[in-house]
């Protein structure tokens, strides 16, 4: 498989502070509560943060495997150069398909509430038209694609700002609603335990709106091949990034049960933290709140952008694609092609997303379609990563529970979350997840009977990697380059 060809992204750009900031706006805090928990209570009731509780430990386990697969493999690709170097190139591809998929949904699913939100700011009548939200939506999307093929530096700065901003309107709302008084309900154990779910069924629907909420934090996995000390830097930024919005979805999703109650959240549905912000700031917090969410949905555009294009590049880059995908800008040190071409895309569904109904429709479809995706490539990284550290599970007790047990979990929960809710979700939701994943087979073969290097792997094998680290009187070797630990047996 070839990995190394032609003109490269910029090396050793982003450091460990970047890369935690761009995981933290990966999983957008403020725009996942506002966009999600109507519908995250529409499947669960007053269960959210249940939800989210018994999605993070699992989620921690695929975070843990990116961490360790990261060590042994820098490349833009992540889940999509993992999982075909461990389980099967296929698996790869599909798993790097489900990504750019899901993160293409997200562009209408993202870049709709932007324009929303915009609107609300100055006219809450405009906001509820789809047309105008879809033109101011599509304009914030163009801002952010100018960002991106900018370069990562350009990109972090922005991201700084936006992010910095967003987390310190939060962090301000988080300590008036613990102080609120006047509340709908009063604050219940039971909101943390399983009594509130409709059955098997009912946690796994919620389970799979949760794992939409974390879902960005292994963008810095995306960015390793731009990150200095990259094989430690973007694991470790990845994990900082799921415990930091844990906290955040934790404490606002139980504010929202204990101040607004759950019919009532049902009922303002996307405006649900302007609704917060209303009850605890009067007159001031409604707007704040929506400049908040307005940040982190743009942030997270951002972030969605790396995310695909990276990974586009890498496949451009293995020829599993276009190749054409894997050119950088000379001057900027981005794949600008892939830029392009999602940009392109996005527009057009942009334009195709008015037939579909009304913002708020939208989202619910693409949230539940994209859980989906999600569910697919993490659990094979999930997997990935058991199977990579397979020879070093029983060197001590740490490396058997971070690097197989946890990891192993992870995954598990997620393929029994993606096939325990298709009987729950619209059809809607189940046709555009399952089918966006398997337009994926069309590339798939194709590049496949064209003979790319990337169906005949090497395979990634960490016990190689420790072992090649180490001279023999134990003093650490200097290496560079994401590829090592390679043996081409299957």
């Amino acid at each position: 498989m070839s990995n190394r060809t032609g003109r490269g992204l910029q090396a050793n750009v982003l450091g460990t502070f970047d890369t935690v900031v761009m995981a933290v706006a990966g999983s957008a805090p403020a725009y996942s509560i506002a966009a999600t928990t109507a519908v995250l209570t529409g499947a669960v009731g007053l269960a959210g943060p249940a939800a989210l509780l018994y999605c993070a430990i699992p989620m921690l386990g695929i975070a843990l495997a990116f961490s360790r697969l990261s060590r042994i493999d820098v490349n833009a690709g992540a889940s999509y150069s993992w999982v075909g170097r461990t389980l099967h190139p296929f698996l790869g591809f599909l798993s790097g398909w489900a990504l750019v998929i899901s993160a293409t949904i997200f562009m209408v699913a993202g870049s709709l509430p932007a324009g929303s939100m915009t609107l609300a700011l100055f006219d809450e009548g405009l906001a509820d038209s789809t047309v105008l939200s879809t033109v101011v939506g599509a304009a914030w999307f163009l801002v952010m694609l100018a960002v991106v093929l900018g370069g990562a530096r350009l990109t972090v700065r922005a991201q700084l700002v936006m992010s910095g901003v967003e987390l310190a309107i939060l962090a301000l709302f988080a300590v008036l609603a613990v102080f609120h008084t006047d509340n709908a309900l009063s604050f219940d154990r039971s909101w943390l335990g399983f009594g509130h779910f409709d059955g098997v069924s009912g946690f796994a629907s919620g389970a799979l709106v949760a794992a939409f909420y974390y879902w960005g934090w292994d963008v810095s996995s995306n960015l390793s091949e731009e990150t200095r000390d990259s094989r430690r830097t973007t694991g470790l930024a990845g994990l900082i990034g799921v415990g930091i919005v844990f906290l955040l979805f934790e404490v606002f999703t139980i504010a929202v049960n204990v101040v607004l109650g759950s019919r009532r959240v049902q009922d303002e549905g996307a405006n649900v933290l302007a609704a917060l912000g209303e009850e605890v700031w009067p007159g001031w917090g409604g707007k704040m709140l929506v400049v908040a969410v307005l940040l982190s949905t743009v942030a997270t555009l951002e972030t969605t952008l790396i995310q695909v294009t990276r990974s586009l590049f890498a496949m451009g880059r293995d020829r599993t694609m276009p190749s054409a995908l894997g050119r950088v800008h000379r001057t900027w040190n981005t794949p600008w092609v892939a830029v392009v071409v999602v940009g392109v895309v996005a527009l057009v569904l942009f334009v195709a997303s008015n037939a579909l109904g009304s913002v708020g429709d939208i989202l619910a479809d693409a949230i539940s379609a994209i859980g989906l995706q999600i569910a697919v490539y993490y659990g094979l990284a999930g997997l990935a990563a058991v199977v990579a550290y397979r020879r070093t599970l029983l060197r001590s007790p740490s490396d058997f529970v971070l690097g197989g047990l946890w990891p192993l979990f992870g995954a598990v929960f997620m393929f029994w979350i993606f096939v325990e809710s298709l009987g729950e979700l619209a059809p809607a939701a189940v046709a555009i997840g399952i089918g966006g994943l398997a337009a994926g087979l069309v590339p798939m073969l194709w590049y496949w009977r064209k003979g790319s290097d990337y169906y005949r792997p090497a395979r990634l094998d960490a016990a190689r990697t420790v072992e090649a680290d180490y001279v023999p009187e134990g003093r650490p070797t200097t290496r560079s380059g994401g590829h090592e630990g390679l043996s081409t047996d299957f």
